[in-house]
């Protein structure tokens, strides 16, 4: 596939577009074999098209989430989902199935993020991505009110500016936790931890957002 633009609403190629049904607000999460991830992409390195677009819709809101919180800015969010997903197309004649499809996937995530970091010289400072909203970590309630949105809001705001507060590494950790769906092993392989500091960051970045809403809610 050349030249592909990768969307939350498609994949399009001088070839073709492929269009996805835009995710909803509310987060939902798919129960999904990791064999049949694993076979899909060794389907798509036979050369399988439909198998690629199959892996690309079930896992481009995870990963989408994950990158937007990481970046904390659109334009980089997005340059980072393109890079991700090229990775994944390029390497797809030597993927082995080793470890899960996300394991690989949210590993070239990791990666990727990192390099920009280093290219930058530095994690990014600012809270800029108020459109993150349609990608937000915090399950929309049933309740439509003027009041319970406004409500909705204020606490999504206000998770945001928490989690900008954590330490780069537990960022990381409880990024991957809340996106990925996977173990705190994997985790661990992703970010090249041992899995008991997964697990510490983890505990410390959960403890440090709750202490931080609980602050703004007093």
């Amino acid at each position: 596939m050349n030249a592909a633009t990768f969307t939350m609403d498609g994949i399009t190629t001088p070839e073709n577009t492929v269009r996805f049904a835009r995710p909803s607000r509310t987060r939902t999460v798919e129960t999904v074999s990791d064999d049949e991830d694993a076979q899909l992409m060794l389907a798509y390195a036979r050369g399988e098209m439909r198998a690629f677009e199959t892996l690309y819709s079930r896992h481009r809101g995870a990963l989408y989430r994950y990158l937007t919180r990481q970046a904390r800015d659109g334009e980089i969010a997005n340059d980072l989902f393109q890079e991700v997903w090229s990775r994944v197309i390029i390497n797809r004649t030597r993927y082995e199935p080793r470890a899960k499809f996300r394991t690989f996937l949210f590993t070239l995530a990791h990666n990727c993020f990192i390099d920009h970091c280093r290219r930058t010289k530095a994690r990014p400072g600012g809270l800029r991505i108020e459109e993150a909203d349609d990608a937000d970590l915090l399950p929309a309630g049933e309740d439509t009110q003027p009041d319970a949105a406004l409500s909705r809001d204020e606490t999504s705001r206000r998770y945001r500016a928490a989690l900008a507060t954590l330490p780069a590494e537990q960022r990381d950790v409880y990024l991957l936790h809340e996106e990925s769906d996977l173990s705190l092993e994997d985790i661990a392989r992703v970010t090249g931890v041992g899995a008991e500091t997964a697990k510490s960051r983890l505990r410390y970045a959960v403890a440090k957002l709750k202490a931080a809403l609980s602050v703004t809610e007093a």
